[in-house]
């Protein structure tokens, strides 16, 4: 089959890799619909996650189950699934509430990001632990709302409902880049009264606006601006999309007393400088974390299915997988104004 590999840095090659197979009795094979390219892909991309080259990309997909092991037992060939981007044991508790990041026999792991899985911008795709990693798409959801319901959809969910947010507070979301825009959509089904959308991507701040935000250019005293607009307070709470240390350290500084930072941007850094005394002083709550995709599907896969929430708006660009290299290369440069790419393997 086709796939996209990691070659090295900027280095995304469409070739051919070994058909898929289950990977044990618990495993599934998905032939993938539809595939995207996530923000946190352009970490490998630049060879910032894990540099060595020979495996295949991508953790955002949907498809169709065309094999199944024998201790699958809530799908069968023939179903339209979405795929979980990050998997547990299935096996302890947290798997089966599905928190998966907080697996008891390790580490859940990422498809996509050489943990021992392969990825997902494929024609194919093995899934291990499947009647936890998939969920049937279901009736009222769109295919490019089921992709989304893979990863950035229920990690900008995370970082509304981490964020602590009432109904009438102020919110400042970092980044409106895919995640971000999740981010805002989700944080505006906890009714707060304003949402600065902070970015320096006049496209994305204009979607923003679109969506009831109020745009703030990072490339000028964005800081004063938003310290301003709140009678010098700052937000009550502030969302990070970015996992850059200049935007958690401007999410750290623009959040008022009290508040909440809720950070679901990557940030691989060790050594991050964490600003202690700021956070002492301010008392602010600091959270960050990996998103357990399926904990969130009973809620926004409803959400999605009654017209509430229309996440497919952030796709701008469709191209086929053996488009991939060009893919993302667009998607890193950030010009024509892309915010999302959907790939086809079928193309």
């Amino acid at each position: 089959m086709k796939a996209l590999v990691y070659h090295g840095v900027t280095d995304i090659r469409f070739e051919t890799v070994p058909d898929p197979t289950p990977t044990d009795a618990g495993g599934a094979v998905v032939r993938i619909e539809r595939t995207a390219i996530c923000g946190s892909d352009l970490h490998i991309y630049h060879g910032q996650m894990n540099p060595e080259p020979g495996y295949s990309v991508g953790h955002e997909c949907i498809g169709e189950v065309v094999e199944t092991g024998s201790r699958v037992g809530r799908f069968k060939v023939g179903d339209r699934v979405l795929v979980s981007g990050v998997v547990g044991c299935g096996e302890c508790v947290p798997c089966h509430a599905g928190t998966v990041t907080s697996c008891e026999r390790g580490f859940p792991t990422v498809f996509g990001t050489n943990q021992g899985l392969d990825g997902g911008q494929a024609e194919a795709l093995a899934v291990p632990r499947a009647d936890h990693a998939l969920h049937a798409i279901p009736d009222g959801v769109s295919a490019d709302q089921a992709v989304l319901l893979t990863d950035i959809l229920p990690t900008g969910y995370l970082g509304a409902r981490d964020a602590h947010i009432r109904p009438g507070q102020d919110v400042a979301i970092v980044g409106m880049g895919p995640v971000g825009l999740m981010a805002l959509m989700s944080a505006k089904l906890f009714g707060p009264a304003r949402i600065f959308a902070l970015d320096s991507v006049p496209e994305r701040l204009a979607v923003a606006e679109t969506l009831g935000a109020i745009p703030c250019d990072v490339s000028g005293d964005v800081q004063t601006q938003v310290l301003e607009a709140t009678g010098g307070f700052g937000p009550h709470a502030v969302i990070e999309c970015v996992g850059a240390d200049a935007s958690i350290q401007t999410s750290l500084a623009l959040v008022r007393r009290g508040g909440f930072v809720s950070v679901v941007g990557v940030s691989t850094n060790m050594a991050f400088p964490f600003p202690m005394a700021l956070a002492l002083i301010k008392g602010i709550t600091f959270h960050i974390g990996v998103c357990s995709v399926p904990e969130f599907w009973p809620t926004l896969v409803p959400l999605i299915a009654e017209g509430k929430l229309c996440p497919e708006t952030v796709f701008t660009h469709r191209m086929g997988l053996s488009e991939g290299a060009d893919a993302y290369a667009l998607f890193d440069s950030r010009r024509d104004g892309v915010l999302k790419v959907l790939l086809d393997p079928s193309r």
